[in-house]
């Protein structure tokens, strides 16, 4: 029987069916970065249903706020911190934080990230900057800081990085495209230099799974993201959180390196416009 069709709400992550036992992170400590909604709540939200105590943290006070009271919902401890990753002083007592009220950090999620539709003659230097100061610095920095207790601590650990699939190029995006590339390549080596430390470095690379970012492009730009795939659909938030855990979890104890693309076949397939799709490349 196939599973119903999932809706975004929280009433859906709360109760979608997911193919992981219960326990499967209890008494484990996991950190999801702007988890104040969209594709982060809904990682964070397995998690919590796998029974993790989450740290999270966001830009905006009230939305993470909100998230957190929604979290603790799942019996385990949540601690929600409003920062920017931009800011390596915030991140490094953010991961102080954490060590000190969970005792440890098992696994590291960094979500947080953003960009806007734009055609890239028309970036400025500001908006440029932004989204790879968030997208690719703020990602480092959550990494290399979580990574040094782990090795400080001889302890074990393991990162997923939510990237983009940016194998065909991104038009439309071309500063993400960067950002998350550069995500993705910094991952491989990284995985290499910390394997000996026993840290694991993934990437999941989600295509147009639905979520409130797709209300951050155009309707023209949008309505290009169905036909995105071979599938010819878009996937959904859970799709990519249940990617996430599997890279988390035991299941991903020999994966390091590797970036999961969850796309419906995008990066084979799929010609997406966030911008819209200019004339000179419209299908008769």
């Amino acid at each position: 029987m196939s599973k119903p069709r999932f809706g975004s709400s929280r009433e859906d992550l709360a109760t979608y069916p997911t193919v992981y036992a219960p326990g499967l992170f209890a008494g484990q400590s996991v950190v999801v970065t702007g988890a104040g909604g969209g594709l982060g709540l809904a990682i964070a939200t397995l998690f919590a249903r796998l029974g993790a105590n989450l740290a999270i943290n966001g830009r905006n006070e009230e939305k993470l706020r909100d998230a957190a009271e929604f979290l603790r919902g799942f019996g385990g401890e949540v601690l929600a911190v409003p920062m920017s990753i931009r800011d390596i002083d915030q991140v490094e007592a953010f991961t102080e934080q954490v060590n000190s009220e969970f005792g440890a950090i098992d696994v590291l999620v960094n979500n947080a990230g953003g960009q806007f539709p734009q055609a890239a003659l028309d970036f400025t230097p500001k908006g440029w900057n932004a989204v790879i100061d968030t997208n690719l610095n703020g990602t480092w920095w959550m990494m290399q800081s979580t990574a040094r207790h782990w090795v400080g601590r001889g302890q074990p650990g393991a990162i997923v990085n939510i990237v983009a699939d940016i194998w065909r190029g991104m038009p439309g995006i071309a500063h993400t495209c960067a950002a998350r590339a550069g995500v993705i390549y910094l991952s491989k080596t990284v995985a290499v230099e910390w394997a000996p430390h026993k840290i694991r470095v993934n990437c999941v690379a989600p295509g147009c799974c639905e979520s409130n970012g797709f209300g951050n492009y155009p309707e023209e730009g949008s309505a290009t993201f169905q036909d995105s795939n071979p599938m010819r659909h878009a996937g959904d938030e859970f799709d990519v959180a249940e990617g996430v855990v599997y890279m988390a979890a035991h299941s991903g104890k020999f994966v390091t390196g590797e970036v999961l693309n969850i796309d419906g076949g995008q990066q084979l397939w799929g010609d997406p416009w966030p911008t819209g799709r200019p004339d000179y490349f419209r299908i008769p």
